[in-house]
């Protein structure tokens, strides 16, 4: 077989692989109207459900649990919350993760604090789900030292630091009715874990790196094909007919997650693509390949978003992640590569 051959051959299977995909996606579109469903009933996802939650941690190469163990943790049912004055606070927490905006975004009837987004966009299922940032190990291991502030964070810290960065708001008084539901909540998630561990797959999956940069090209292709249907053109995202928060989130703009939040690394952003996009994907069976994850989160977090002075983190720059995007840093390697990569050549020098 001459050269012209192998690359017609080529061509064929790379399109060939392209329309089953997109095809395969048109079948998760046609779900996705039943799953809203559910999940509006306290339904979905009720057999699935950080990383030092994603907004911090130690340099990948360095990153390790001590105390981590392989787990079959499973999400309490919420059909075992007691009716008392407890169980009526843990339910009004998990409609407050799961329906931040209707609280406190731009029309909140609880407050005006947020850009609209709700918690559970970044913490699937209200924080049930494996692999998509669940709450499993948030009583087991708060108050713990946070290397970005340098300092021990209460479980009410952590909640606010969402509240700044993924809502792009303000914080929340750590007194109020609302922010002791969102902790009594996330305690009663995890309250069959032993202080000190953290149960396997809890935060997001830490892919491979990839011998390159992440593409912006491939990615913009795969946002086009495989992500666009739902969160919009510009990464607008697609309100509920309420209009009182996003039935599927804005990616980027002004009503997205500021530059200081954890998915603005992309290795972050590529794990939580990997197990949970499009909608509908699970751990179980990724629809993305690592590839395809890495270039559409370098795409997505290569467009304009708020930002936020992050000035006063990581005083200790050695600490740094090395997909964090801002300098200063230990190495000589630029804000471009700590951001894009390749990542290999700057683990290799820690």
């Amino acid at each position: 077989m001459n050269g012209k051959e192998n690359i017609n051959q080529e061509t064929g299977v790379k399109l060939a692989t392209t329309l089953i995909k997109v095809s395969l996606l048109f079948v998760l579109a046609g779900c996705i109207g039943v799953m809203v469903l559910l999940e509006e009933n306290g339904m979905f996802g009720t057999d699935e459900t950080v990383l030092k939650q994603v907004s911090d941690g130690e340099p990948l190469a360095k990153q390790h649990v001590s105390k981590a163990i392989k787990s079959d943790w499973i999400a309490p049912d919420t059909s075992t919350i007691l009716s008392d004055a407890t169980g009526h606070q843990i339910r009004y927490g998990r409609d407050l993760i799961a329906h931040t905006s209707v609280y406190f975004g731009p029309k909140g009837i609880v407050g005006r604090l947020t850009n609209g987004m709700n918690c559970q966009n970044c913490h699937n299922d209200a924080g049930r789900k494996i692999w998509a940032l669940n709450y499993s190990a948030v009583a087991s291991t708060y108050p713990q030292f946070k290397a970005r502030s340098n300092k021990v964070v209460s479980i009410a810290d952590r909640i606010n630091g969402c509240f700044q960065r993924s809502l792009n708001g303000e914080k929340l008084d750590t007194a109020t009715k609302e922010m002791q539901a969102m902790i009594a909540y996330m305690k009663w998630l995890g309250k069959d874990v032993s202080k000190g561990i953290k149960p396997d797959k809890n935060a997001v999956e830490k892919l491979a790196f990839l011998d390159r940069a992440a593409s912006l090209q491939n990615g913009r292709i795969a946002y086009t094909n495989l992500c666009m249907s739902c969160h919009g053109k510009n990464g607008e995202g697609k309100m509920n007919d309420a209009g009182n928060e996003y039935a599927f989130p804005p990616l980027w703009g002004q009503h997205s997650y500021n530059d200081g939040a954890g998915l603005y690394r992309i290795s972050n952003f590529a794990g939580f693509v990997k197990n949970n996009m499009p909608f509908g994907t699970s751990y179980e069976h990724p629809f993305l390949s690592d590839e395809e994850a890495w270039d559409v989160a370098a795409f997505v977090n290569s467009q304009p978003r708020p930002h936020k002075d992050q000035s006063m983190d990581w005083k200790d720059i050695s600490k740094k992640p090395v997909d964090f995007p801002f300098g200063p840093y230990k190495d000589k390697f630029s804000e471009v590569q700590h951001k894009y990569g390749p990542f290999k050549p700057i683990v290799k020098n820690l």
